[in-house]
């Protein structure tokens, strides 16, 4: 399997299980933070030519045989007519997050384009496509799934990165302040080891002139972030600009919260009652896996953790099933 770019590998993580055919909240701060990282890619390749702190670069650029097409595509809608452009670093990442709706769209083709090619990235129904209440008004919702393999891959890697002693690269500190942005931080680390990412944060920002930078950049919209009052902050976050948006939770409500199966009989059985919602997600296209069965099973759906919870919706009369839990790691 060929080696993926930052922006690549970043996509992988984070618009796994978002809706892709709509704009949504968590969905318009991924591709925010996608288009930062093809100029952070660029910056880190050393394509800009740097006088004073000022970040140059001439649109001859966009002619190069070697610049990625998502690349060009965030490159186009900065430059615009402009023959050249310079500011420092923090101008460019905001210019490449501030496209327009439309254009982070055309970004969204290219590189989600570039990963379906490889088998990397697909197209699904929704989770919610199994809920009793949408299934039985026939809406039909469409949802990104990443490759298991290399969304394990891609997650496991800046985990032992991050959580394990050591130095790490320029590109390891852009994939955390990424993470950052987009609030996928708590997706990857468990809610006790989100103190040790700050630590790392903090120690970085000391250490690294790349950190000090890019940690005091903030691209994410707070309108955004306290979506339905889901936004929760620990107070000592708040006291450091680095550790500013750790703590997220606001995207899980995006990302199937909670979704009501029906189950063909009132099973009393929990082996019986999984089977029979296992082969409903199969159905319908989602790769599940059980980490562990019993009245409660945890089920990995889609790369994504589900606590799976008997259940039953009164009206005239009960129906009967399981309720699929977002399970927080």
């Amino acid at each position: 399997m060929e080696d993926l770019t930052l922006a690549q590998g970043f996509t992988i993580i984070s618009l796994n299980s978002l809706d892709s055919h709509h704009m949504t909240t968590a969905k318009k701060m991924a591709l925010r933070c996608i288009s930062a990282a093809a100029i952070l890619e660029l910056y880190l390749a050393g394509c800009f030519t740097e006088k004073e702190e000022r970040l140059i670069l001439n649109r001859e650029v966009l002619e190069q045989p070697d610049i990625l097409l998502y690349q060009e595509e965030v490159l186009k809608h900065i430059f615009k007519n402009k023959v050249s452009l310079e500011g420092n670093l923090d101008w460019w990442i905001m210019k490449a997050s501030a496209l327009s709706d439309k254009n982070l769209k055309k970004v969204e083709h290219v590189i989600t384009d570039s990963l379906k090619g490889i088998n990397l990235l697909e197209e699904i129904p929704n989770l919610l496509g199994c809920d009793l209440f949408y299934a039985t008004a026939n809406i039909t919702m469409r949802e990104y799934r990443s490759n298991s393999s290399e969304y394990i891959r891609q997650t496991e890697g800046i985990r032992s990165e991050v959580l394990e002693e050591g130095k790490l690269t320029d590109e390891d500190i852009v994939k955390l302040w990424l993470l950052r942005e987009s609030a996928c931080l708590n997706e990857i680390f468990a809610k006790n080891e989100l103190d040790n990412v700050l630590v790392r944060f903090n120690e970085l920002y000391q250490s690294s002139r790349l950190a000090m930078k890019l940690f005091e950049v903030c691209i994410h919209h707070m309108a955004e972030t306290a979506v339905k009052n889901f936004l929760s902050f620990k107070r000592q976050l708040m006291s450091t600009p680095v550790g500013t948006g750790i703590n997220y939770d606001f995207p899980f409500i995006e990302r199937s919260q909670s979704v009501f199966i029906d189950t063909g009989a009132m099973f009393s059985d929990p082996k019986m009652r999984l089977e029979d919602v296992l082969k409903r997600l199969k159905d319908y296209g989602h790769e599940v896996t059980v980490l562990r069965a019993g009245v409660v099973p945890l089920l990995k759906i889609d790369n994504i953790l589900y606590k799976a919870v008997p259940d039953a919706v009164m009206g005239k009369i009960p129906v009967h099933g399981i309720r699929l839990r977002r399970y927080q790691i």
